[in-house]
């Protein structure tokens, strides 16, 4: 039986249906399908994105924390170097003092002239040469002569030994400082220095752990004395 025109159209009609029913459908799968691979991307990224700010944030924070302990590190080492500075201007002072104090140890010639008596002849004992030159101040010259004159036989009586003595009466020593007397050997090339300042410094050197101990405390650092 033959198809009308009508049932043609009509079959047409269907087919069109059909293929735009099926094309919506693709589009809708296609529509989809890209939603979801974007939402994908974008989680991705979004993802990525975090990270790196997390990461440059936790970095920032380790730089942060980092600046600080420089910063406390560098006040602490401040703080103590100001300390130190204090204490060693303490010591400087005390020192200072005792040199000013020496000076009164010449104006007592009694005691004086004994003090010199002694140098010299832990001078003697050092050296144990048969020559020696004294250098001494000028305004000591008399009385470091009466010293020379009396540790002689003192010095031959312990050694057995005769011993010359010279005063250099050249080449004095400063008068600024405050006393005492350099001993050399007969070429020069030796020297006991023993003037009171020389002997104020030998007893800062030994005594200043003790002195610091008594003025700051024990360091708790340290588990020897100097």
């Amino acid at each position: 039986m033959a198809l009308t025109d009508a049932d043609v159209q009509k079959q047409i009609k269907h087919m069109m249906g059909f293929i735009e029913q099926e094309a919506n459908e693709k589009v809708d799968e296609i529509d989809s399908k890209a939603e979801e691979e974007f939402n994908i991307e974008k989680g991705r990224l979004v993802q990525t994105q975090r990270v790196k700010i997390m990461e440059y944030y936790e970095k920032k924070d380790k730089q942060i924390e980092q600046h600080k302990k420089i910063q406390m590190s560098n006040l602490l080492n401040q703080a103590r170097l100001k300390v130190l500075k204090a204490r060693d201007d303490m010591i400087t002072d005390l020192q200072n003092d005792a040199r000013q104090r020496l000076a009164e140890i010449a104006k007592d010639p009694e005691n004086y002239s004994v003090l010199l008596q002694g140098m010299l002849l832990q001078g003697f004992f050092q050296l144990l040469e048969p020559k020696v030159t004294v250098r001494c101040r000028e305004q000591d010259v008399e009385m470091v002569q009466e010293a020379v004159n009396k540790n002689i036989p003192i010095y031959r009586e312990a050694v057995k030994i005769n011993i010359v003595v010279k005063i250099d009466t050249v080449r004095f020593l400063s008068s600024n400082i405050c006393g005492g007397v350099e001993v050399y050997n007969d070429n020069g090339k030796i020297k006991v220095s023993n003037t009171l300042e020389n002997r104020l410094e030998l007893i800062a050197q030994q005594m200043m752990p003790e002195i610091r101990v008594k003025l700051f405390g024990a360091n708790p650092n340290r588990k020897f004395l100097d």
